[in-house]
């Protein structure tokens, strides 16, 4: 793909036959038509006779007019219709894609940069293939039969009209060159702009919490400045552009028109021939007018389509696996290794094993790497050494949706979706419009989420907002609790669920937890020790490491941090 990004691109993707084979040979009729307009206008012309006016001819024209028209629109519209089909298709591979990507890349790029590739940069494409390129096909074809028809009619006048083309060449390539390196940063700062205003509106309340107004504002006053910059930049090649080329059109009219009045005065031309000649020269101008402008976005598409092929190349997640149940199955740490990058070991040799139905809580200072063993549990990312198995199985070797849709995962911030309880409650479910209402107010109740939704109007209609903004954070944690009721999963994990609520909401969340782990297989972190002193196993973690292992009372009597911070916190 590195040749021909663009052209790659385009033709990797499927493109329908017969609309393209309608509005190519639409195009051809339209361009064969209209060539023989100035032919028939110089026959009206040199056969004028007010007295014996000839009406065949004049109906003549009128439907070769009528029938350009027509076959032009059907053409334009074929062709359009094509290029909108390869945009759409290059949307939805671009989708899939992001949909695919491991949880690295969005960890080291912005969300806001990839709804710019998807959304600007997919656009400049757009409009090459649904406006420029169809008038590029007219213009080609107009060109080469004007050009052949005025080589027969006089190849003298036509040399001299042709004698422009090199000059319109040598101005031509360096502004293209020019203008590529000038589309490529534009993008990169629209992409880089729309990744700053994403990330600030969507933390609004911490933006207007800090006072950070000003802040915000400067910053983006910066990136707007820098995308005013490269458009005024943009904005000089056209202005160079357009100038030079109605310069040079406006010459070769002069230049044929003197001429062409000479060789009529002489009678070596009739009239008619003269005008012929003339409105040939107007069907190539026009084309090489919009030559110019095709040739600047074909520009501005190849810096797009490099970035969008850049994203289409990046590895995805392995979904294909095998299918298991993991009921009763144990999971094992083996000698569990993991950094990001170059970076410092985050976890190191760690090994433990969670047997089935049992409750295993995770504790430690902050940063110690808890988190980062949910993540490795759910495929988020791979360990740099070591083993994590169901059985004797390897997790890596089981389908990702097989193996995650036997997870049940409620974490600090309970995440939610634009949409309604409903909606985020059968998020993710296969076939969610076979979910029952009495089925939603079941786990609804399990969750003690069934009183909240009971007194909103809509109730399970009702709308969450952004992020379900409209409901505390106590009401979002008891929706995450029914929706992992709703999936029955095999494992369940439960990262600080409660960490953020209040006394009151926090015991009738717990309530609803202590419901949902009963039977489960529970992983646990927890920085509250009252929530794990009960479990089977605790796993005290230190800068990636096990430092300790057992129950509350054996890692009281053992491990000097863990009974410093139980001093701490329950006594």
């Amino acid at each position: 793909m590195k040749k021909n990004p663009f052209f790659n691109l385009i033709f990797s993707i499927r493109i329908p036959k017969t609309p393209l084979i309608i509005g190519m040979v639409g195009t051809i009729l339209t361009t064969f038509v209209g060539l023989s307009i100035p032919l028939l206008t110089r026959e009206v012309v040199d056969g004028f006779n007010p007295n014996n006016i000839n009406i065949g001819l004049i109906i003549g024209i009128i439907a070769v007019f009528l029938i350009q028209a027509v076959v032009d629109g059907l053409s334009t519209y074929s062709l359009a219709y094509v290029g909108q089909t390869i945009v759409q298709r290059l949307r939805e591979t671009m989708w899939v894609k992001f949909l695919h990507l491991p949880v690295r890349y969005y960890d080291k790029n912005k969300s806001g940069e990839s709804v710019s590739r998807i959304v600007n940069d997919t656009s400049i494409v757009k409009d090459l293939i649904t406006q420029h390129f169809p008038q590029f096909i007219n213009g080609i074809i107009t060109i080469i039969g004007a050009v052949i028809i005025l080589l027969i009619m006089d190849w003298k006048m036509t040399l001299l009209m042709l004698i422009a083309v090199p000059f319109v060449v040598a101005v031509l390539m360096p502004l293209g060159k020019k203008m590529s390196t000038v589309s490529r940063g534009l993008q990169d700062e629209t992409a880089n702009f729309s990744g700053a205003v994403q990330q600030t509106l969507g933390e609004i309340r911490l933006m207007k919490a800090s006072h950070a107004e000003n802040h915000e504002r400067s910053k983006g006053f910066n990136n707007i400045k820098e995308l005013f910059l490269f458009g005024l930049r943009e904005a000089k090649i056209f202005a160079m552009i357009g100038p030079l080329m109605y310069l040079v059109n406006m010459l070769v009219v002069v230049v044929i028109f003197g001429y062409g009045g000479i060789r009529v005065a002489d009678g070596s031309m009739s009239t008619g021939s003269l005008i012929a000649f003339l409105l040939y020269l107007v069907q190539i101008t026009f084309p090489i007018t919009s030559f110019a402008m095709f040739f600047t976005q074909l520009q501005k598409a190849k810096g797009a389509t490099e970035r969008i092929i850049d994203i289409l190349d990046l590895d995805e997640e392995p979904f294909a696996g095998r299918e298991l149940d993991i009921s009763n199955k144990a999971l094992h740490f083996q000698n569990v290794s993991f950094q990001y990058n170059d970076e410092e070991k985050v976890i190191e040799d760690m090994s433990f094993t969670v047997p089935p139905g049992k409750m295993i809580a995770f504790c430690g200072p902050s940063g110690g790497g808890k988190t980062t063993v949910f993540g490795l549990i759910e495929q988020y990312y791979e360990p740099t050494s070591g083993n994590i198995s169901i059985g004797d199985i390897p997790i890596t070797d089981l389908a990702k949706s097989s193996w995650r849709t036997q997870l049940g995962y409620v974490s600090q911030d309970s995440p939610m979706m634009a949409g309604t309880i409903r909606d985020n409650l059968t998020y993710g479910l296969e076939n969610p419009e076979s979910i029952t209402d009495d089925e939603l107010w079941e786990v609804a109740k399990m969750a003690y989420a069934d009183q909240f939704i009971k007194e909103f109007p809509e109730q399970l209609d009702t709308e969450v907002g952004e992020r379900g903004v409209k409901l505390s954070g106590g009401q979002r944690q008891r929706i995450a609790i029914a929706r992992a009721f709703l999936r029955n999963p095999k494992i369940l994990m439960m990262d600080e669920a409660t960490a953020s609520l209040d006394s009151q909401s926090e015991a009738i969340v717990q309530q609803a937890l202590s419901r949902l782990m009963e039977g489960r297989t529970t992983l646990v972190i927890a920085h509250r020790l009252s929530t794990i002193v009960d479990a089977d196993k605790i796993i005290f973690i230190e800068k990636g490491r096990i430092t300790g292992t057992g129950t509350h009372q054996e890692l009281i009597a053992s491990h000097d941090l863990y009974r410093e911070f139980a001093e701490q916190q329950l006594t």
